[in-house]
């Protein structure tokens, strides 16, 4: 069982833009990663979910990117990547940023003031986050009427949602700098509501089928994971797949990029 993980957020340097842009951290590690393999291809569910337990964490962009790059490098001395195999998923690389993440966590103590993320405000215009929220809205209530008949509580949540989707716009007229950080932590109580109702809801054969299709995505990669990353990457995986089969968006900012 691996130590405690450090806090990572406290470790969070400048990204070479000079802001951290949190809410492009998927796009930014979507890019290098394609980058180093010299290949534009898609990006696998196991992929967005090892990304997503990244983003949770608050391991840091730079680290994530270093990571990456010490990954690469021990796929190339590796008899596969000799071979001229590519590198094929950011399971790969799971070690590789721990590690570089809990450097820059041990740098950085001792160092002085935390580092505090910097203001989101100009992130996203109010337009594009009144069409984010409105497209999702809209998904949402096709996703009720859609499953109404079979699954008539979780239909409910999903109208519940839209609605209070719908309510958040009026936050979106408000004078001043938006406080997107806030606005963040409301849609992610909106969406681990909608989380933990499709989990219940969800009949066995749906979970197994997800269950069958995550154990075939992890099992080159299980023996370079601790069981505490293998459960959060499990979590993670499920509530991607369980999404997906119920027509649910994913409501965070992270997901507008």
């Amino acid at each position: 069982m691996s130590s405690p993980a450090p806090d990572f957020r406290s470790a969070e340097p400048s990204h070479t833009t000079g802001v951290f842009n949190y809410f492009n951290y998927y796009t930014e590690i979507e890019e290098y990663f394609w980058q180093k393999r010299g290949a534009h291809l898609l990006v696998s569910p196991l992929d967005w979910a090892i990304v997503e337990t990244w983003q949770k964490a608050g391991i840091p962009l730079t680290a994530v990117l270093k990571g990456i790059d010490r990954a690469f490098e021990s796929w190339s001395r590796s008899r596969r990547g000799a071979s001229g195999k590519q590198l094929k998923s950011l399971a790969y690389c799971v070690d590789a940023v721990l590690e570089a993440a809990e450097e820059a966590a041990e740098a950085a103590a001792g160092s002085g003031p935390e580092m505090q993320r910097p203001p989101a405000g100009e992130s996203f215009s109010r337009e594009e986050l009144r069409k984010y929220f409105q497209r999702n809205s809209a998904r949402l209530r096709a996703a009720a009427e859609k499953h109404r008949t079979q699954h008539a509580a979780l239909a409910t949540r999903f109208d519940e949602t839209a609605r209070r989707l719908d309510e958040s716009l009026v936050l979106l007229d408000s004078p001043g700098t938006l406080d997107l950080e806030d606005l963040e932590r409301r849609l992610t109580v909106f969406e681990e509501k909608l989380s933990a109702a499709v989990s219940s809801d969800a009949d066995e054969h749906t979970l197994l089928s997800v269950r069958r299709e995550m154990d075939r995505s992890l099992a080159p990669y299980r023996r370079r994971m601790s069981a505490d990353q293998l459960a959060q990457l499990e979590r993670q995986y499920i509530q991607k797949r369980l999404f997906e089969f119920f027509g649910v968006p994913r409501l965070s900012l992270f997901y507008l990029t």
